[in-house]
């Protein structure tokens, strides 16, 4: 059985109902979900945003944040000192590199709709979640 490391892209696509959450629901179906332990404050940062930008909606995006962290994910530690000379070759931030590192680490399939990290895994054929 193989490992998906989700994002917060793809996570807060699927938790907060944007357009790509059934292509990003399908990619993490029947698969043991990981990420590292930052997940939390970039979909809590998401939400935020999310409520600055519908503050109409805000019980709603709470609930769906709530809601999500009721999700069977996986909290990894990764190794600092490694994702920073891996965001030193990718040009990624460290936070982005986090979840590229645990990707190649756990040999698992990095579920993303950032561009930038989808490109940093190509050549390792170990990332889904863009068109």
């Amino acid at each position: 059985m193989s490992v998906r490391v989700v994002d917060a892209s793809a996570l807060g696509a699927l938790v907060f109902g944007e357009p790509k959450a059934e292509k990003i629901s399908d990619a993490l179906s029947d698969e043991p979900m990981v990420a590292p332990s930052l997940i939390w404050f970039e979909l809590a940062s998401i939400c935020l945003k999310k409520i600055k930008a519908h503050p109409s909606q805000k019980t709603l995006i709470l609930e769906a944040f709530n809601l999500a962290r009721r999700l069977n994910i996986e909290i990894i530690e990764v190794d600092h000192l490694a994702v920073i000379e891996l965001a030193e070759d990718t040009g990624l931030t460290t936070y982005d590199a986090c979840y590229i590192w645990l990707a190649l680490e756990l040999q698992g399939e990095l579920i993303t709709l950032d561009a930038k990290m989808h490109r940093a895994m190509k050549p390792h054929g170990q990332a889904r979640g863009l068109p």
